[in-house]
């Protein structure tokens, strides 16, 4: 239970006192009127006394009173009604409210934090009058009037007779027929006389004479004069005089006016009675019949009609006592001094010490004689009685057992009713010891007589005394009260009884901190039959859960629920919104989904009937923006009970704001801004640039490659360096982008705001007049136009500025997620702000409404959603990493710029599929659809091998007749039969860089270097199918500038604009092309032709099959392309035939290759093998030839020139002599195939063009067109130690075995007459060249010979002759003659390819045999003669 102001002892001491009756003249209600206050009234502030009395019992021990409080009332003949004292309580409960700043109790239980009144004031008002409203009963005589006070004025004619007169009507009430009521305690009630003097006005001679007689007459101890109202004169401003009535009056107003009621005619009070039970009555209808039963859809309307003031028939406007205007707050006590109240505290205090103590004290004695008589002769007759009989102890049956005797009245005399009122009397006086006693006397002969009310009453208060009993001697008897609640309620069927039973357990188990008890008993007590104590006693049970040693939070919530419920059908509509907020606490956010919007619901009715629109509409709008997990009707009768409170708040708002909707829910974190107008479809053979669009899905890789791209076309164009304030254009923002910038957006180019929204009910929704919200800054400064203008009037925000985009309509389906598109146009310059979204909330739910509801022809409420967005959580500094910061996000916040130019691509004729190497020329078309000329064209791509513009020198060269007749997309040259041809080029004429690097950023050539506003230029641009096979994505960045410099006052100018296109190819296979160089062992006569030869095999196989209807392919030409070597003839060629090839067909072309002199660029030397001729050394196959080079084959080291051998600097000569080694056989060519396929496709022929490369690095080593697919690294284990550096690396074996080539000259053929001469000795020459630049020594060894099987039954066997092993150094390039002898005994074929030749650098330890052994063999035929 709450906290109580006062204590258990206190609470229970003051819910017992002592009765005193109060009979008044005329005069002595007039001079206490003075002061506003009647007799009783005027005492009662001073009823408690502040001294100690004393009084003996009947052991004749002295006894202590302390703290004695009395009640003093005026006689009212007639006994409350049910219904007023009904009426009463719940006036009293509405009036006491929790106070704005009333104290709670923060109490922590678990995950929860509950803020909780910390005292009931309402509980105890309402305990309080509830006690002291008690009708006085039969069976018990604490309530019954012990004393009559007697008040008469000294200004009264004869006050002595009027003090008789007086007398005569105590008596007459208490003992004549005619007056059930009230209850008086013992007939010879004690009789006080009070004379009333007014000092102001009487003469106080007179009042003392008048005293005089009255002792005289009534004894001393029975009168007393009290004077009063000494202030002659009023108060002045600055005066103030305590008031001690006001905290007992102020709760008492409402009482006396119930009470006055009371008094009116039957009629009368059942008229007012009707009126404030069907007040109560009609808004306990606005709820069902079970607190967590929700309300059927059908009864909304219904709802709505009963928030209005409710009129009784047959009567004017509805009358509600509680919003009655009241008269000015008179003042108490105006005529009083403060000796006027020591005066009247001095008077209770003799009237109690010398008149009510000694009367009780008096009637204690007597009752106590009276019991001891008749105990000794009633114990000698039940001795007798069991002596003959053998009776012994009855044992006391228990409630159930016992008939129902509750109708059972003992007379006056009878003797357990004078044990009674003797238990009374001490418990009334405050001994409790006493009272326990005869309380439990008596109730072991009430049950003996089955007089089960009076048994009940014997127990609840012998079970009160018991508590009370000072050093607790014995425990407090919680089933005394149990038994006396369960036999007032079942059998004597007398709830108020059972009430007051209840309530004061209830606290007396509080005090002992046994909670669960407590909360127990008090949820028995509910019943039906009253709502307003049912809700009381369940908070208060609520209390006592959370008020546990561990606390029971969930328990406390539910019952404050049920509280909640009960106070709604009571009418008490205020203490009903409290309970369920405080329950609410406990229910919100933790999942009970039902429950919460069940709260809420509730919550939001109470709070519109109580005129709090505002608190309604919150409450409405929790049980919307949670995901519910209501029926679909349900939440269609939320949906249009929150539309209808929300349109009611708005219509009685003045205030221009319009509040948020919380429907449907937006995902502002998903919101996307896209920059950028609605570009052209498509129309023919043209194909758009795909750009960017809110379609296409963010993808943070290939954003990054246009960031990539943009960098490196941005860092070409401001001479290789990227600008600090660069800013990677970005036309779509998202939650995946970088929105820490302000983004750019241009004048009169829309900008599109993509905005999620989700439907959670299962009601379908619709909006209508959806449009965004905004705030503009133009650049002038001094302005500011907000959105707000446009809410009412789309036209109206125009104005020159903005114009916005209306969505007349948008549906949402039943849990449908849908986005909306809003745009906005800006026409001038400045800063934007996007807010949110405007629009009309409308349910046209499908289920079934009342007819002529607020709902039939559906409803609309016009509100906003913010669009408030969360920027990215701050990671750098250490600060940010230990906190949670949160960076911008400004996605929402465009900056509008200057007009800029726009610029539109179309591509026309652009393949989808193309065959590996494939060449095909295609259009693009370029149009400015600004109105800004732009200038500075360029396009960069990540694969410059795909496309090209072609090259500066070709656009001088005219298109051949025979291009334009066979169609065809290269140069040609007509020609007559199969020859070659040789061109020299320089790279640079086809953008590859001084380096060799491809040109990435390819500049586009426009007519006078500038597109107009509204102009389209097309150019040409040649396409080649990528090399490897397989579905190609291919990014294009059109980067271009404006061609107006203007100066702009914005704080970010926009530089430059970019277009993206994604290109997809499919690649089909063509040809596959592998080529391998061998060097020449001849030897020509010429020195400058010396180690100049070398072989050439290109080995052609046709890969594809049948793919794209290819059918055959033709090798039509061959072109190479070196600074160093040049194709000299075809040496398997077939004149005027080009090489055919079918499906999976090979061929192998070989070609002699020599040296030539060096030169600056590239010499292109081509071999044609069938007719027309091509031009390769220009567009376009120079160009896919240049962009087709790896950067790494340009980027070798210069060859040496024969004069020097000096290390570079900065190069130790180990490092020298290796690059020497690899130099000697590297081979710098590239070799060009081009090709025609014969493809049939609708029954037609086409032909194909293409071209395949392949680079020719080492000799010996293979090489091949195909690309060949790059291994995925391996994981390689991190190390925390430095690495040691690696060794420098020597020059490989096979390196090594090129340093020399050697060559053998001899014979043919040569005859000897064996017969003659048995031994032929033949002159060999062993020529050794040295490939190198650096000098080598050389060991020739003859001993070798061959051993194999097979080469000795081949070739035979023979020796040299001389010397068999030389040791020769060879200069840089030096050619040398070795004459040998070779022997031979008989005649044959002999292999003479058995000299071992080892080369190593000198001064260098290594050393390998030469590549000698793995040439074609020497053959000899030896003839004999």
């Amino acid at each position: 239970m709450a906290q109580c102001l006062q204590s258990v002892q206190e609470f229970v001491q003051d819910s017992f006192v002592p009765m005193v009756a109060v009979l008044c003249s005329e005069y002595a209600e007039k001079v206490t009127r003075k002061n506003n206050l009647n007799f009783s009234e005027l005492v009662r502030p001073f009823c408690r006394l502040t001294s100690e009395g004393h009084m003996r019992d009947p052991n004749n021990q002295i006894h202590v009173v302390k703290n004695l409080k009395i009640s003093v009332s005026n006689v009212v003949t007639e006994p409350p009604h049910h219904a007023t004292t009904r009426r009463l309580l719940n006036e009293v409960v509405s009036a006491s409210q929790p106070a704005e700043g009333l104290v709670t109790n923060v109490i922590t239980a678990g995950d929860y934090d509950l803020n909780i009144s910390a005292t009931t004031p309402w509980f105890e008002a309402y305990r309080e009058n509830f006690l002291q409203s008690m009708p006085a009963s039969d069976h018990e005589f604490l309530n019954h009037y012990l004393a009559c006070m007697l008040v008469v004025t000294s200004h009264e004619a004869s006050p002595v007779d009027q003090l008789f007169k007086l007398s005569q009507d105590q008596h007459r009430i208490q003992h004549g027929s005619e007056h059930a009521y009230p209850k008086w305690f013992i007939p010879n009630t004690l009789k006080y006389y009070v004379l009333l003097h007014d000092v102001s006005e009487g003469d106080e001679q007179r009042a003392e004479s008048i005293y005089e007689d009255i002792k005289q007459r009534y004894g001393t101890q029975a009168c007393y004069l009290l004077k009063i109202n000494s202030r002659t004169s009023t108060l002045g401003p600055d005066e103030q005089i305590p008031d001690p009535w006001s905290q007992y009056l102020h709760r008492n107003n409402l009482q006396n006016q119930v009470c006055s009621l009371g008094k009116c005619t039957a009629a009368s009070c059942f008229c007012i009675s009707n009126l404030l039970l069907s007040f109560a009555d009609d808004v306990g209808r606005v709820n069902s019949d079970h607190p967590l039963q929700l309300d059927d859809p059908s009864n909304v309307a219904t709802h709505m009609e009963c928030i209005d003031d409710i009129k009784p028939p047959g009567t004017g406007p509805a009358v509600d006592i509680r919003k009655q205007p009241c008269a000015a707050p008179a003042t108490h006590g105006a005529c009083l001094t403060l000796g006027d109240h020591d005066r009247i505290r001095l008077f209770i205090q003799e009237f109690t010490f010398r008149g009510l103590l000694p009367h009780i004290e008096k009637n204690i004695r007597q009752l106590n004689d009276q019991r001891m008589s008749r105990k000794g002769i009633s114990s000698s007759l039940i001795s007798a009685t069991k002596k003959w009989f053998g009776g012994g102890k009855v044992p006391e049956k228990s409630i159930n057992e016992l008939k129902n005797t509750s109708g059972l009245l003992y007379p006056p005399e009878a003797p357990e009713l004078q044990i009674r009122k003797m238990a009374d009397l001490c418990f009334l006086v405050q001994h409790y010891d006493l009272a326990y006693s005869y309380y439990h006397a008596a109730k072991k002969d009430f049950l003996s007589d089955q007089a089960m009310l009076y048994a009940a009453g014997a127990l609840e208060m012998a079970a009160v005394s018991a508590f009370l009993q000072p050093g607790a001697p014995r425990p407090y008897p919680a089933h005394y009260m149990d038994t006396a609640i369960q036999t007032y309620r079942d059998v004597c069927k007398n709830m108020v009884m059972a009430e007051r039973c209840a309530l004061l357990s209830a606290e007396i188990l509080k005090s002992q901190a046994k909670y669960s008890d407590a909360a127990t008993l008090l949820i028995k007590m509910t019943s039906e039959d009253s709502d307003l104590r049912s809700a009381l006693l369940l908070e208060q049970a609520a209390h006592c859960f959370i008020n546990m040693r561990s606390p029971m939070v969930r328990k406390f919530a539910f019952h404050m629920i049920l509280a909640g419920h009960r106070f709604s059908k009571a009418g008490q509509k205020r203490h009903a919104l409290r309970c369920y907020c405080q329950a609410m606490q406990v229910y919100k956010g933790k999942g009970w989904s039902l429950a919460e919007d069940h709260i809420n619901f509730t919550i939001g009715r109470q709070s519109f009937t109580l005129r709090q629109p505002e608190n309604a509409v919150a409450a409405f709008r929790h049980i919307l923006i949670n995901d519910s997990k209501q029926a679909a009707s349900q939440q269609g009768a939320f949906l249009r009970e929150y539309l209808y409170v929300y349109k009611s708040v708005s219509q009685a708002s003045t205030e221009g704001v319009l509040p948020q909707l919380p429907l449907p829910c937006i995902h502002s974190f998903a919101t996307r801004v896209f920059f950028g107008h609605d570009r052209r479809l498509a129309e023919g053979e043209k194909q758009a640039a795909s750009h960017v669009s809110l379609d296409q899905e963010y993808d943070r890789e290939l954003s990054q490659q246009w960031r990539e791209l943009e960098e490196q076309v941005v860092a070409i164009v401001n001479r290789g360096v990227l600008p600090a304030a660069f800013q990677p254009t970005l036309y779509c923002l998202s939650n995946q982008t970088d929105n820490m910038r302000f983004p750019l957006a241009v004048v009169e180019e829309p900008i599109i705001v993509e905005v999620v929204f989700r439907n959670p009910l299962k009601v379908p929704l619709i909006l209508t007049g959806l449009s965004l919200l905004w705030k503009f800054s133009p650049k002038e400064p001094g302005w500011l136009l907000e959105g707000v203008l446009h809410l009412f009037d789309p036209q109206a925000s125009q104005g020159g500025l903005i114009t916005t985009e209306v969505i007349s309509e948008f549906h949402m389906s039943p849990e449908e997620k849908k986005v909306a598109r809003l745009k906005l146009l800006p026409h001038q310059t400045g800063e934007l702000h996007i807010r949110g979204v405007v629009y009309n909330l409308g349910c046209l739910s499908h289920f079934p409404v009342v007819a002529g509801s607020i709902f039939s022809d559906g409803l609309f409420v016009r509100g906003r959603q913010d669009l408030e967005i969360q920027g990215p959580r701050l990671n750098n500094t250490k600060e940010e990493k230990t906190s949670v910061r949160h960076g911008p996000d400004r996605r929402l916040d465009p900056i509008i710029t200057p007009p800029m130019p726009l610029l539109e691509v179309f591509f026309i004729n652009f393949p989808t599929g193309l065959l590996c190497g494939e060449i095909r020329k295609a259009y693009v078309e370029f149009v400015n659809v600004s109105k800004v000329p732009l200038q500075g064209l360029r396009v960069v791509s990540k694969h410059p091998e795909f496309f090209t513009f072609g090259s500066h020198a070709a656009a001088l060269t005219p298109l051949s007749p025979g291009a334009s007749e066979n169609c065809s997309a290269y140069k040609t040259v007509a020609t007559g039969r199969a020859s070659a041809s040789s061109t020299l080029v320089a790279p640079a004429d086809f953008g590859t860089g001084a380096d060799g690097s491809r040109p990435g950023v390819v500049e586009i050539p426009l007519p006078d270097s500038t597109l107009q506003p509204g102009a389209s230029v097309q150019l040409p641009m040649w396409l080649r199918g990528p090399d490897r096979e397989g579905v190609h994505e291919i990014n294009f960045l059109f980067y271009y500038e404006s061609a107006e410099k203007k100066v702009s006052k914005m704080r970010i100018v926009s530089l430059h604009r970019v277009l993206r296109h994604t290109a997809i190819i499919c690649a089909s296979r063509s040809l596959s092309v592998r080529a391998t160089a061998c060097r020449s062992n001849t030897l020509p006569e010429n020195s400058e032709d010396r180690n100049s030869g070398m072989l050439v095999f290109v080995d052609v196989e046709n890969i594809n099959t049948n793919e794209a209807g290819v059918r055959e392919f033709h090798i039509v030409q061959v072109s190479s392309s070196s600074q160093h070597w040049k194709l000299h003839s075809c040496i398997n060629s077939v004149e005027d035939k080009d090489s055919k090839l079918t499906s999976r067909e090979r061929g192998k072309l070989c070609f002699r290759a020599t040296k030539c002199r060096s030169a600056e660029g590239e010499s292109f030397n081509v071999q044609m093998l069938s007719p027309p001729q091509i031009i390769s050394a220009t567009t376009p196959c120079a160009d896919f030839f240049f962009r087709r080079r790896h950067p790494l084959e340009s980027k070798k080291p210069p060859m040496l020139g024969s004069a020097g051998f000096a290390p570079p600097a900065g190069h130790t000569a180990a490092e020298h002599l290796s690059n020497v080694v690899c130099r000697c056989s590297e081979v710098d060519l590239s070799i060009i195939v081009l090709w025609k396929a014969y493809v049939v496709e609708d029954n037609k022929q086409l032909i194909l063009e293409g071209q395949l490369h392949v680079a020719l690095q080492t000799i010996g080593r293979e090489a091949c067109s195909l690309t060949q697919k790059e291994e995925a690294e391996e994981m390689v284990l991190l190390k925390f130690k430095p690495d040691v550096p690696p060794p420098l690396a020597k020059p490989s074996v096979e390196q090594l075995s090129q340093l020399i080539k050697t060559n053998l000259h001899y014979p043919e053929s040569y005859d000897h007459p064996f017969p003659q001469k048995s031994l032929c000795m033949v002159p060999v020459t062993l020529m050794l060249s040295n490939c190198s630049l650096a000098e080598v020594d050389v060991i020739i060894d003859l001993r070798h010979k061959a051993t194999s099987p097979e080469t000795l039954e081949v070739h035979g066997s023979f020796t040299w002759l001389g010397q068999t092993q030389y040791k020769l150094p060879l200069r840089a390039q030096e050619v040398r003659k070795l004459r040998l002898t070779a022997c031979f005994i008989h005649a044959g074929v002999y292999n003479l390819g058995t000299p071992r030749v080892f080369a190593k650098l000198a001064e260098q330890g290594s050393m390998c045999e030469a590549s000698r052994q793995s040439a074609t063999p020497a053959l000899i035929i030896i003839n004999s003669v």
